[in-house]
């Protein structure tokens, strides 16, 4: 008789250990999983209205920026927001496009010497041609503020033509690969037939 209470407990707590290990490698699975595409893809809701602001100012279609966006970092969630070759921030701008060319350090793939107090100060930007923008109107135009980022792309955007309809001209002026121009027009696509 207490051998066959003790045989009881045992495949009682074998089922236990099988259940509880079924229950772990299920559990596992879920977070080993490929994230979604659609989901990955999904425009952050608090974004935009910075976009359609944007849009308002420059006549770049929001969803233009919002691809943009998703593709250079995938909606801020690249961490740092700073490229191996120098981009930096919320959209991906090298410094001598956020500040300008005729900046004397800027010279070829537009990483620069630029000064710190200078990336952000809107009076260099406008001396040295440069497409950053002070968006939010606190004195700096930052490409890792995200107002003054996407600002900063709309305007961008708009003087390579796509304000005008130039989308493709302008989305390869913004990064020389025609993949990315692809990708680019991908997330536009997608966001532009949900409505």
């Amino acid at each position: 008789m207490a051998r066959r209470k003790l045989r009881k407990s045992v495949k009682r707590k074998l089922f236990f250990l099988l259940l509880m290990a079924a229950i772990l490698a299920i559990v596992m699975n879920q977070k080993q999983r490929p994230a979604n595409p659609i989901l990955e893809s999904a425009i952050p809701q608090e974004f935009i209205p910075v976009y359609e602001a944007a849009e308002k100012e420059y006549g770049v279609p929001w969803e233009l920026l919002a691809a943009h966006h998703r593709v250079e970092t995938k909606f801020s969630k690249m961490d740092p927001m700073l490229s191996p070759v120098g981009a930096e921030g919320h959209l991906q701008f090298m410094p001598c496009t956020f500040v300008g060319w005729s900046h004397p350090t800027c010279s070829g793939l537009g990483k620069g010497d630029i000064p710190a107090e200078e990336k952000t100060d809107p009076a260099v930007i406008k001396k040295y041609g440069g497409y950053g923008v002070d968006a939010n109107g606190d004195g700096k135009a930052d490409p890792y503020n995200l107002e003054d980022a996407v600002f900063s792309a709309a305007a961008y955007l708009k003087a390579n033509g796509a304000a005008d309809g130039e989308l493709e001209k302008a989305i390869y002026a913004y990064n020389h690969s025609q993949q990315y121009v692809e990708d680019v027009l991908h997330y536009f696509q997608s966001y532009t037939s949900k409505e």
